[in-house]
């Protein structure tokens, strides 16, 4: 992708969350279930709401979601934390809660690691003396040219 913005990198990112949590569940080797498997008569299953189960991911989709998390590692521990949590569409007031900050600056972290994310992945790293606060509003204006 040539021109990585922050609504693609929020998309992806929540993408990546739906793929892992489609994922089977990891269950530790050894224990299994000795019952015969019950095999339901037309009968049986007269009257029912038939299950509906999504698709599982595509290897596509598992490896865009495994490079997503990749992108995590050019944050701060606390930073990462929080947007995986936003990925995952937790609500604000349980992140702030398990975070420990106010929820205007558990908004201000997501957004510079949003924005920080969107620098990396169009090659460029901001300076450390700059603010967050540019970071965050030249995010998505990487194209034109940016002083340094």
């Amino acid at each position: 992708m040539a021109e990585w913005t922050t609504g693609t990198v929020q998309d992806r990112l929540e993408l990546a969350a739906d793929v892992f949590a489609q994922m089977p569940a990891v269950k530790p080797q050894g224990y299994f279930n000795a019952w015969p498997e019950y095999f339901h008569s037309f009968a049986d299953q007269v009257g029912q709401e038939p299950r509906m189960r999504r698709p599982r991911p595509s290897p596509r989709q598992i490896t865009q979601a495994e490079e997503a998390m990749l992108w995590l590692r050019w944050l701060e521990k606390d930073d990462a934390r929080i947007v995986w949590l936003r990925a995952n569409r937790k609500p604000w007031k349980p992140i702030c809660w398990e975070v420990g900050l106010s929820r205007p600056a558990a908004n201000r972290h997501w957004e510079y690691g949003i924005a920080l994310i969107t620098w990396r992945l169009n090659g460029r790293v901001p300076s450390r003396k700059r603010s967050k606060r540019f970071v965050i509003e030249n995010a998505d204006r990487l194209s034109r040219k940016i002083l340094l």
